[in-house]
């Protein structure tokens, strides 16, 4: 069957189309998702908060190891919670979430690329959308940063998912037809922007006033642009809008605050917020040009062409981009999202990579609209002699030359690779498996590849063969050094909790000495207490001796050296287990008159 008949039949086009996103989105976000333990540190702290959220039926404040936790507001904790209640406590519900989030984002970002094409109504290229949308999704779908997270219980891929979603549902609003739109006299507005307050809600619940104030920031930059700002408020049903996301937000905060009082909008607001954009927190300063860096190796290989896709939507010129009709900016719209998301977090003071999540399906969009161009890709899938445009040949040599480099560094793995105390053996079994080499052949055969491709003028494929080469490196390098990163650095913890868990008696403590890993209290379901240094740990032990009635006796989770260092001799101690770098023991608690 050509493709013109397949274009020609919806039904078909629709039954392939969602065959595709089933099956990207598993390979992507479903397979192996709960084979791997939880990844300390912060993977455990959602786990066990949510988990504390089902066992107590508490869904007001979230709480971890006895203490509050006011990092992050309730919605990823209420997922969590759902799903370990339908599916049991384990790690695959813990992640659940952040694979739902990213697999709706990227089924909604497949309909708006093909939505946005199918407008031109070209009956000469009727599979056109269906390809570039194909394509789209699975850039978006098979980029690093999207990966990880949507692959982590935590809340970052559920803020993107409302986030982005919101913004995907903010344009089909903004691009229907005008005889879609409410009546003048209506108080709601069409159904995409509705979607689009209720996401927003979401995203407030999820990360708290920046899953609102970036969004505006984007929109309110691309609609004045424009100049259509006063019309699109309109149409917006802007006082409705606000009062849905207050009604569907603001309870929570109202219940958590009467409940907490200042604690909460101190440690939220002020702390995990303010001083987050003013002042470095936790040590996370990164120079300017931090976010550069991150966009070229967390939307590799890609990345190397997001500048040409954004220099081909000549965005300076206004009076082009104002005389054409809403349909046709999706190209604008991703760019303001992109430098939208890009800038506010360059401006921010804290830095981490996870932060600029949110223009990942940006960029895949940019990067499916070049590729759908009239420069390059549908419209030249020919070997005429056509002369690629100059931006584009010297994109597609920066690919050869960057997938060359990092060919090289798993070449080179063993003298990259430092050592880790906590999987003294890890580096070590990584270049015994092969993993690096074959990592390295992967990204080597790939910048071959292209470079014979540009040299044959084989334009069209470019994008396509970065995407089988990562999907292969994903399958067959990324995800077995995962389950021996797990075997060497987190299954040790797992296996000494479920051996406390059995041992442990009533009102017996668990003491954790010079590392904290929170995963550690998720699997043994019970507190734990944190101690940094040995001589405090030697401290402790002396001041519950010495209580009026001291505890029987206590467990300590350590790496073996520890123990000496506390001035333990092993006549003193029962050693209850020793797993990879790290022993567990009960030592008795004898009362000193």
């Amino acid at each position: 069957m050509t493709n013109d008949k397949i274009g020609k039949r919806p039904a078909l086009a629709v039954t392939l189309s969602i065959l595709w996103l089933i099956l990207i989105c598993w390979v992507a976000y479903g397979w192996n998702l709960g084979n791997i333990g939880l990844v300390d540190e912060t993977e455990p702290l959602f786990a066990e908060a949510s988990r504390q959220m089902l066992v107590t039926g508490d869904w007001i404040t979230p709480f971890f190891d006895g203490e509050t936790r006011f990092d992050k507001p309730a919605l990823i904790y209420w997922c969590q919670a759902i799903a370990y209640a339908i599916f049991g406590i384990n790690e695959w519900a813990v992640r659940l979430p952040s694979a739902l989030a990213a697999t709706g984002l990227i089924c909604l970002a497949f309909y708006t690329l093909h939505w946005h094409l199918a407008q031109e109504n070209d009956p000469s290229r009727p599979l056109r959308p269906w390809l570039t949308a194909a394509l789209g999704s699975a850039v978006m779908a098979f980029s690093p940063e999207m990966m990880i997270w949507g692959r982590t219980g935590v809340s970052d891929m559920l803020l993107t998912g409302c986030m982005a979603s919101a913004l995907l549902c903010f344009f089909l609003g903004y691009a229907q037809p005008p005889s879609s739109l409410s009546p003048s006299h209506s108080l709601l507005p069409n159904n995409w922007y509705l979607a689009f307050y209720v996401l927003i809600a979401g995203a407030i619940l999820t990360k708290g006033p920046v899953g609102i104030v970036l969004p505006g920031l984007i929109i309110g930059a691309f609609v004045i642009y424009l100049g259509n700002w006063r019309k699109v408020l309109q149409e917006m049903r802007l006082i409705t809008g606000i009062l849905i996301v207050l009604g569907l937000s603001v309870p929570w905060y109202a219940l958590v605050i009467w409940r907490n009082g200042w604690n909460y909008i101190n440690s939220f607001f002020g702390y995990h917020n303010l001083e987050r954009f003013t002042e470095v927190v936790n040590g996370h300063a990164a120079p300017w040009y931090f976010y550069f860096i991150v966009v070229l190796l967390c939307f590799a290989p890609y990345s190397v062409y997001l500048p040409v896709a954004i220099v081909r939507l000549k965005f300076w010129q206004r009076k082009h981009w104002c005389s054409q009709e809403r349909s046709r900016q999706l190209g604008l719209f991703a760019f303001f999202w992109f430098i939208g998301v890009f800038g506010f977090f360059t401006i921010a003071v804290t830095k981490l990579p996870s932060y600029v999540l949110p223009l990942m399906p940006a960029s895949a969009i940019l990067v499916a609209l070049l590729w759908d161009s009239g420069e390059w890709g549908l419209r030249v899938w020919r070997r005429d002699g056509s002369k690629l445009p100059n931006s584009l040949f010297w994109s597609g040599w920066v690919n050869v030359v960057f997938l060359s480099a990092l060919a090289v560094a798993f070449f080179n793995v063993s003298r990259i690779l430092g050592p880790d105390p906590a999987a003294p053996n890890l580096r070590q079994l990584l270049l015994q498996s092969g993993l690096p080499v074959l990592g390295g052949v992967i990204w080597l055969f790939c910048a071959i590849s292209l470079a014979v491709m540009l040299l044959r003028r084989f334009w069209h494929n470019l994008i396509v063969v970065n995407l089988l080469a990562f999907v292969a490196f994903f399958v067959f390098v990324l995800t077995p050094a995962l389950f021996l990163m797990d075997h060497e650095r987190q299954l040790p913890l797992r296996e000494l909790s479920a051996i406390a868990l059995q041992v442990q008696k009533p009102g017996e403590e668990l003491v954790m000495i010079g590392f904290k890993k929170p995963s550690v209290v998720f699997y043994t379901r019970h507190p734990v207490t944190y101690i940094r240094k040995s001589q405090n740990a030697a401290e402790y032990l002396h001041n519950q001796s010495a209580k009026k009635t001291p505890p029987s006796s206590i467990l300590f989770l350590a790496q073996p050296q520890k123990f000496p260092e506390m001035g333990l001799q092993p006549t003193e101690y029962v050693n209850l287990g020793e797993k990879g770098s790290y022993q567990l023991i009960r030592v008795p608690v004898n009362r000193k008159d």
